[in-house]
């Protein structure tokens, strides 16, 4: 696990919101938005923009830092891309801090 890589990765407190909507995306987003909201793929990257309030190019930065950290994964689907959370690199990072700070 790179630990310098993901506390860069959330950096600033958007990208802390965003891996908070995205633990429970029916509680902050919208119904209309997720109506065809597909658990295996997450939120679109649109979506995600819309609630940040934010450009998609500067979201999707964001959410590329955090994937490239392992604490998202991408999925791309014809030109939409999707983001849903590692539960698992997030549960090993918890442990982490847990155990080492």
């Amino acid at each position: 696990m790179k630990l310098l890589e993901i506390i860069k990765s959330l950096s600033n407190q958007t990208r802390l919101d965003i891996l908070a909507w995205l633990k429970d995306p029916f509680a902050y987003f919208p119904a209309e938005e997720l109506s065809d909201y597909d658990p295996a793929l997450g939120v679109c990257v649109s979506d995600i923009s819309k609630k940040a309030g934010m450009s998609v190019p500067t979201v999707s930065v964001y959410l590329k830092n955090m994937a490239a950290a392992d604490i998202l994964v991408a999925t791309r689907k014809d030109q939409w891309t999707y983001y849903k959370r590692n539960e698992e690199s997030i549960q090993q990072l918890a442990e982490l801090i847990k155990d080492k700070l």
